[in-house]
Formats: C-alpha cells, structure tokens, sequence
C-alpha cells in the first residue's frame, strides 16, 4: 500500500484491520441460521383460526378431535387415531397405498382433507376383519399369494373390496381398469387379480 492510499484510508478513519473484520461479519452472517427469535413471533394455529373439531366415525368407532384444518385424512389416522394400517407411499394419490373407504367409496386419503369427514364413516383395513376371522378378500390375498414386501398391500385390499363391492370385477379387464390406481412394485398384480376373480365368483355364488 503506497502513503497515499494509507493516508487515504486514515483521512476517512478506514483501516485494513477494519476492511477485513467487515468482510468476515457478511460472511458469517450468510451461513449463520435465523435466530429463534424470530421464528418464535409464528402465530400459532388457534391464534390464525385454522383449528376445528372433527367429528366422525372410524371403524365403527366415533371421535370427536380438534384438528389443523389442513391435515389430511391420511395423517389423521396415523397420527391422531393410531392407526397406522394405512401406508403413506407417494403423498400425491398415485400409488393407491393409503386407499381407505369413506361413506363406502373407496378413497385416497393423502388428498382427502381430514375436516371432510365430519359427520362421516371411515373404514381401514383394521377395519375389515371382525373379531373372529379374516375379510374375505384378506383372505383371498393370502391364498393367491397377491404380496410381497406388503406396503401397498392394505390399499390394495381396500380397493379389492369396492371393487367387488361396486360391480367392477366382472372379467380380468374390468378388474385390473378399477386397480390401476394401486401400484405394487412388487409385481404381484396376477395374485392380486385373481384374489379379486375368486372373492367376486363366491359373492355371486352367495
């Protein structure tokens, strides 16, 4: 540095020791996380009004609980009821794992609001099968070997029954069009349809 510039730098109280403390100040402050403070002024739900109570039925089972208004039926029944039968998968209703029945329509519950199911009935895949035996179609599912790993497979059965329910396992096409919204990744799609064929021929039989 030349006696001029130093002589610059001093006129206007600048030092080279201050250039650099500046310097490491910007630098610490872009990789230092927010205070929590600042976080801390977030209002909290009840404050903001995005709270409601819910009032529905569950496997024949009534709860009344207060909700965030935008959780979804998928994370109020696992997280909140405890029932955990029902897979999170995708997130974004395309793999089929977390299909439930509402009001008896088949469902993917990670879209469905869980605030929409106020003063209505959901059924799980706990649900299915009473004290004594199997569902049918569980059964039917172990018979035909239509599992694998077993992740998608309460959604899958869950789809099976309104399937069957809904008059849409009529020939293998059929069957397959309805369950085209349940992927298995582990390939057990021909057990999966033939469980469908066989709970679907005994409940015409019946």
């Amino acid at each position: 540095m030349t006696e001029e510039s130093s002589a610059n730098f001093s006129g206007v109280g600048v030092t080279r020791r201050t250039v650099l403390g500046t310097g490491a100040g910007v630098a610490v402050a872009t990789i230092l996380p927010m205070q929590p403070a600042i976080a801390q002024d977030t209002p909290s739900l009840k404050e903001t009004g995005r709270t409601l109570s819910v009032s529905t039925t569950v496997n024949g089972r009534d709860i009344v609980l207060e909700i965030d208004s935008r959780a979804s039926l998928l994370d109020l029944l696992r997280e909140r009821v405890g029932l955990t039968g029902t897979k999170k998968g995708c997130d974004h209703g395309q793999c089929g794992a977390c299909t439930v029945h509402l009001d008896g329509q088949a469902v993917v519950s990670c879209l469905t609001l869980a605030a929409k199911v106020d003063g209505r009935h959901v059924m799980t895949i706990e649900g299915l099968a009473d004290e004594v035996s199997l569902h049918p179609m569980q059964t039917a599912f172990i018979d035909c070997d239509a599992l694998q790993c077993g992740y998608c497979t309460p959604g899958q059965i869950m789809s099976a029954v309104a399937c069957v329910r809904h008059g849409h396992a009529t020939d293998r096409t059929s069957i397959r069009q309805f369950m085209s919204g349940n992927i298995c990744r582990c390939g057990a799609y021909a057990g999966i349809v033939a469980a469908i064929e066989g709970v679907a021929a005994n409940s015409r039989k019946g």
